[in-house]
C-alpha cells in the first residue's frame, strides 16, 4: 500500500471542511457518542467524540480499508462568559480555514469581531501535537489540545 502524504493532507482538509466545520450530519451512538463521516475514493474519515461544552474525541482516516492516520483531542469551554453556541459557531468558521500544510485544526490565527482564534502546533502530518485557543474580548473562552500522526498496523 503506497500512501501519498500530500493526497492524504488534501483529503483530511476536505473531510474536516465537510463535517464538523460545516455542521455536517452527526450520527448519535448508543454509547452517547457523536460521529461524523466523510468518504471519497479510497479514503474514509470519521470523527467520533463525547460531550458538548467539554468534549474529547478521535479522528481516524482509513486508506483502502486500513487505518493510516489518527488524531486525538480534548477541550471545550474554559470560561462561560457568553453562549457556547456563539463560541462554537466562531470555531467552525476558523476550522473552515484549515490548510494542507497543517491539516490538524484551524489556521495559525483568525479574527472576527471580538473573537480571536489561535493555533500553535509542532510537527507535521506524520506526527504532531498542538493547542487551539479562542478568546472573546481578550478573555479565554475555549481551549483544546490535540495530538496524532500516521499509524501502522502490524500485518
Amino acid at each position: 500500500m503506497s500512501l501519498n502524504l500530500q493526497e492524504l493532507a488534501r483529503f483530511i482538509v476536505k473531510a474536516k471542511r465537510n463535517t464538523y466545520a460545516s455542521e455536517g450530519r452527526e450520527l448519535r451512538g448508543s454509547d452517547e457518542s457523536k460521529s461524523l463521516q466523510y468518504k471519497e475514493g479510497d479514503y474514509v474519515y470519521r470523527d467520533r467524540y463525547f460531550g458538548s461544552e467539554k468534549f474529547g474525541g478521535e479522528e481516524v482516516v482509513w486508506f483502502k480499508e486500513k487505518p493510516v492516520w489518527v488524531m486525538n483531542y480534548y477541550g471545550g469551554i474554559e470560561k462561560q462568559i457568553l453562549d457556547s453556541e456563539r463560541v462554537f459557531g466562531f470555531l467552525r468558521k476558523a476550522l473552515l480555514r484549515i490548510s494542507p500544510d497543517k491539516p490538524f485544526r484551524g489556521p495559525h490565527f483568525y479574527q472576527e469581531g471580538d473573537f480571536e482564534y489561535a493555533d500553535s502546533s509542532s510537527g507535521d502530518i506524520t506526527r504532531f501535537k498542538g493547542t487551539e485557543e479562542i478568546t472573546y474580548q481578550r478573555e479565554p473562552v475555549h481551549r483544546l489540545e490535540y495530538a496524532g500522526g500516521l499509524i501502522k498496523i502490524s500485518e
